[in-house]
C-alpha cells in the first residue's frame, strides 16, 4: 500500500508539473479576436504586424511585440483613407465590409512600409514613416487597387507588387514607390490554386519570401468541394517564374499568413482562421525546412502549445477599459478604440465634461446602422463583456443612446426618448430587420449597460443586461445568436458605444466609462 501511495503521489506531482508547463507556454490561438490578413516583420527583436480593419477609422492597425505571443497596438497607417460618402457614412452611403483590405508591412533601409488596397476609392496605397509608433506616415496612392496586392523589396534593387486572385500577376514599382512602370505588369503564375484542387475560393492572399536564394509563395485558397482552407505554397530560383507548388498545410481551416523567423534561428508560420462570430483569429504553427521546402505544423496539424512566452492576455494592448480621464499630452482616445467609419470630430468630445465621452447627434439617423460616430473595440474569446455607465439626462425625443454588439446582425441595449419619457430598451438585427423585444420605462438619469458574449466552442450568443445601481443586473430582450456576415461588414462583433437621433438634432449622451472583462455570468 505505501508503494502505490508513493506512486499515486509521484503521478500527482508529474501531472501538476506538465500543467505548470503547458501554463508557461504560448496556446494557439495566440490572439482570440479578430485581427486577419496579418503581415509580420522583425527589426532586431522587435516583431511588428499589420492586420485588416475595413470601413473602421482609423485604420491599419501596427502592432508590435518582443516574442510573437503579446501584442499591442502601437500605431494605424491612416487616420483618414478617404474624405468621401461612403467613407463618412452620409448621403446615404456607407463602406461597410470595404475600406481597406489585406496588408503588407515591411522594413526596408531605416524606414517601415505598409501597403494596402481599397475598393471604396478603386486605388492601392503605400505608407512610409521612420518611426512606426509616433509617425509621421507619409501617404502615396494610385490606380488601380491591386487585389490583395504584397509588396517586395528584392536583393536586386527592384521593388514590387504580387496581386490577384487564382491567376497571380507581378508589377514593378518605380524608384519613388509612387506608382507602377510602365507594361510591367506579368503574369506570375497562371493556376495558383491547381495544388489544392479546382477553385472555390482562387488562391489569394499573396505573400512572398525570400530564404537562402530561393523565392517562397504563400497563398490561400478554398478548394471546391474540398474540406476546408488552404495553404498553397510555391517556390522558385527566380522571381519571375517558373514556380513548383504544392500544398502547404491544411488543418482546422488555419490559412492565409506567411513566414516569420526569431533572433535565435527559428522559423514560424502566421495564419488566421475563421472562427465564429468573433472574427478570423490568428495562430502560430512552428515551421522546419526540408528539401528547400517550408514545412508547416507538427506532423501536419496545428499544435495545441508553442516553445513560445505565455500570453499575459489581451488587456490593454489589444482591448482596453476606458475611464475616459486623460491627463496632459495623453491621446485622446486609447488606440485600441475605432470609429465605425470616419467620424464626425465636431459631434464627440472628452473636453465638454472631464472624464466622460459625450456623443452628440447631429443630424437624423432612421436606422441605427446608418449613424456616425459609433465608437468601437473588439470582443474577445473564448468569452467577454462590455460594460457602461451612461449619464441620458440631455437626450431629446428620437433620440437612442447606449451599448451596441456590433456587426450587421447586431444587438443594442440603450435608453431611448420618447413624447418626453425616457425607456431602457433592447433591439435585435437576427432577422435583417431591427426588432425591439423589450422596452422598460426609466425613471432615473444615469443606468448601467452590459453585453456578455461566449464565443466559446463557437456558441456565439451574446446577452443583454441593465441595471440601475451598477450592482444588480437585470436581463433585457433576448439573447442574439452572433452571426459572422461577410456582406456588411466582413468583420468580428465588436462593443461600441453609440447615440443618434430619428427626430430632434442636438442632444447628447455622456459615458461615464466602458469596462472590459473576460468575465461572464453563469
Amino acid at each position: 500500500m505505501k508503494k502505490i501511495g508513493i506512486l499515486l503521489l509521484l503521478l500527482v506531482i508529474s501531472s501538476a508539473n506538465l500543467l505548470l508547463a503547458q501554463a508557461n507556454k504560448a496556446q494557439n490561438p495566440i490572439i482570440f479576436a479578430d485581427v486577419p490578413d496579418m503581415s509580420m516583420t522583425r527589426v532586431g527583436d522587435t516583431y511588428y504586424m499589420s492586420s485588416t480593419t475595413m470601413h473602421m477609422s482609423p485604420g491599419v492597425p501596427i502592432m508590435k511585440s518582443k516574442d510573437l505571443v503579446n501584442w499591442k497596438i502601437v500605431s494605424y497607417a491612416y487616420d483618414t483613407l478617404a474624405n468621401m460618402d461612403a467613407m463618412n457614412l452620409v448621403n446615404g452611403k456607407s463602406t461597410y465590409g470595404r475600406g481597406s483590405w489585406a496588408s503588407t508591412i515591411k522594413y526596408h533601409k531605416g524606414q517601415f512600409y505598409v501597403t494596402t488596397f481599397a475598393q471604396t476609392t478603386g486605388k492601392t496605397y503605400i505608407f512610409t514613416t521612420k518611426n512606426i509608433e509616433k509617425g509621421p506616415w507619409k501617404t502615396v496612392s494610385f490606380t488601380p487597387a491591386y487585389h490583395d496586392c504584397n509588396l517586395f523589396f528584392d536583393d536586386n534593387g527592384h521593388n514590387y507588387l504580387i496581386y490577384g486572385n487564382h491567376k497571380l500577376h507581378i508589377v514593378e514599382l518605380n524608384e519613388e514607390m509612387t506608382g507602377v512602370k510602365a507594361e510591367t505588369d506579368h503574369i506570375l503564375i497562371e493556376d495558383a490554386t491547381a495544388p489544392s484542387g479546382k477553385p472555390g475560393l482562387g488562391a489569394e492572399g499573396s505573400q512572398l519570401f525570400k530564404v537562402n536564394g530561393k523565392y517562397y509563395l504563400f497563398n490561400i485558397t478554398y478548394p471546391n468541394g474540398g474540406p476546408m482552407r488552404t495553404v498553397v505554397l510555391h517556390r522558385s530560383d527566380n522571381i519571375m517564374g517558373p514556380y513548383e507548388g504544392k500544398v502547404g498545410f491544411q488543418d482546422l481551416g488555419v490559412a492565409q499568413g506567411g513566414l516569420i523567423d526569431t533572433p535565435d534561428g527559428r522559423w514560424f508560420s502566421y495564419l488566421f482562421r475563421d472562427y465564429g462570430s468573433v472574427g478570423r483569429i490568428p495562430y502560430l504553427v512552428p515551421v522546419k525546412w526540408e528539401d528547400g521546402w517550408p514545412v508547416l505544423g507538427i506532423n501536419g496539424k496545428v499544435p495545441e502549445t508553442l516553445d513560445l512566452p505565455a500570453s499575459k492576455g489581451l488587456v490593454p494592448g489589444i482591448v482596453c477599459s476606458d475611464e475616459f480621464t486623460r491627463k496632459p499630452g495623453e491621446r485622446a482616445l486609447p488606440l485600441v478604440w475605432q470609429w465605425n467609419h470616419n467620424p464626425d470630430n465636431s459631434l464627440w468630445s472628452l473636453k465638454e465634461r472631464p472624464g466622460y465621452l459625450r456623443l452628440k447627434s447631429g443630424r437624423i439617423d432612421t436606422l441605427f446602422m446608418k449613424a456616425r460616430n459609433t465608437l468601437t473595440q473588439r470582443t474577445f474569446g473564448p468569452e467577454c463583456s462590455g460594460i457602461t455607465s451612461v449619464d441620458v439626462s440631455h437626450l431629446k425625443n428620437g433620440d437612442f443612446a447606449g451599448l451596441c454588439a456590433l456587426q450587421r446582425k447586431f444587438g443594442l441595449v440603450g435608453v431611448k426618448m420618447e413624447k418626453g419619457a425616457k425607456y431602457v430598451y433592447m433591439v435585435s438585427n437576427k432577422t435583417d430587420k431591427p426588432t425591439e423585444l423589450q422596452s422598460i420605462p426609466l425613471s432615473q438619469n444615469k443606468i448601467y449597460l452590459k453585453i456578455e458574449c461566449n464565443f466559446r466552442d463557437k456558441v456565439d450568443v451574446a446577452k443583454f443586461f441593465y441595471s440601475l445601481d451598477g450592482k444588480t443586473w437585470n436581463v433585457i430582450g433576448d439573447s442574439l445568436k452572433m452571426e459572422y456576415t461577410l456582406m456588411e461588414h466582413f468583420m468580428g462583433y465588436r462593443f461600441g458605444l453609440y447615440a443618434y437621433s430619428s427626430k430632434t438634432p442636438g442632444g447628447y449622451a455622456d459615458f461615464d466609462w466602458f469596462h472590459i472583462s473576460d468575465k461572464i455570468s453563469k
